[in-house]
């Protein structure tokens, strides 16, 4: 069996069981996928998921700030404006804590933060899936290296 069979068949089990999993427990399922799509995108293993729950959780912290920068620039800028402003102060924020090396992975931090948004700011939810997520892919990648043909004696 080739290793993208092993890979396709891993994903796919783990996938359904995600789905399951996220549905039957009333958690964000497409969440935990961006935190799946973030270890990946990182490049995976223990450093990876590190990373990946660093980046991504500091994320959703920043989507947070912006919202309440929001709230109180309205009160002199106007709704958007306001907002634009607060988004504007947040996205240089997560280019620029990528200074930090921990920190450094700026996909995630965004990702992290249109989870926030995406799920009309439900910081609990979208951090849970979020590390949820990057278990399963830090799980998936294990799963595949055990099967994979070339890792067999």
């Amino acid at each position: 069996m080739s290793s993208l069979i092993v890979i396709g068949i891993v994903t796919g089990i783990l996938s359904g069981i995600w789905a399951a999993l996220s549905m039957s427990l009333e958690l964000i399922t497409f969440a935990g996928f961006l935190g799946w799509s973030t270890f990946f995108a990182v490049g995976g293993g223990s450093k990876g998921l590190k990373s990946t729950l660093i980046t991504n959780i500091s994320g959703v912290i920043w989507g947070f700030l912006m919202i309440q920068m929001s709230n109180a620039f309205e009160l002199f800028l106007g709704e958007t404006l306001g907002l634009g402003v607060a988004v504007a102060l947040g996205a240089c924020g997560m280019c620029l804590q990528s200074r930090f090396k921990w920190l450094g992975f700026i996909p995630g931090a965004f990702i992290g933060s249109s989870t926030f948004f995406a799920t009309g700011f439900n910081v609990s939810g979208s951090i849970a899936a979020l590390i949820l997520g990057a278990l399963f892919g830090y799980i998936s990648e294990k799963g595949v290296h055990v099967l994979s043909p070339k890792n067999r004696g």
